[in-house]
Parts: structure tokens; C-alpha cells; sequence
């Protein structure tokens, strides 16, 4: 699967970027055909919880959609990947009942 991660307005950090993989990575245990992965990261200048990310999952038929704010990237990663995963659950047993 081809993930790309985009940082708008800042560069992101090799280590970050590494732990977004890997997280996203651990999504194909729910589900095995996912085509491609788009990250975006962005920072805010309101409030404490200034950093979003957002995931978009291109699975065959439908994509999946996640965005969560938190105080660090890695944070908000590991919320939206449990969205996703929740998500990809509830794909899957559509598929399996043939309702896609």
C-alpha cells in the first residue's frame, strides 16, 4: 500500500513520519486490499490542541475519511487510526453481507 504524508506549512521529521507509517501499517490486519493512504498533517495557531492530522484510506469501492486534533501528531495519529479502525470493521462486515 502507498502511503503518502503531506505537512503543510512546516517540515515533518523523519521519526514522525516513520510512526505514521507504521501506525496506518497496523491497519491492514483489519483489512488486507487497502490501495492507497493519504496523510496530512497541519498545525494550528488556536488553543492547546493545535495539531490535526487527517487520513483519507482509498480502500476498493469507498474511501475512508478520519481527521482528530491533539496536543502532539502522534496523538492525533493513534485517534484517528482507531477511527479508521472502527471504520474498517464496520466495512468489512458490509462487504461480508454484501451490502456495498
Amino acid at each position: 500500500m502507498k502511503i503518502n504524508v503531506q505537512s503543510i506549512h512546516f517540515v515533518a521529521d523523519r521519526k514522525l513520519i516513520q510512526f505514521i507509517q507504521k501506525k496506518i501499517n497496523k491497519l491492514q490486519t483489519f483489512f488486507g486490499r487497502m490501495v492507497r493512504s493519504d496523510v496530512f498533517l497541519r498545525l494550528n495557531n488556536e488553543g492547546v490542541e493545535n495539531k490535526t492530522v487527517e487520513i483519507r484510506l482509498k480502500v476498493p469501492g469507498n474511501e475512508l475519511f478520519a481527521t482528530e486534533k491533539a496536543r502532539t501528531f502522534e496523538a492525533a495519529t493513534a485517534q484517528a487510526t482507531e477511527a479508521l479502525r472502527s471504520q474498517l470493521k464496520k466495512f468489512k462486515t458490509r462487504i461480508k453481507s454484501g451490502r456495498v
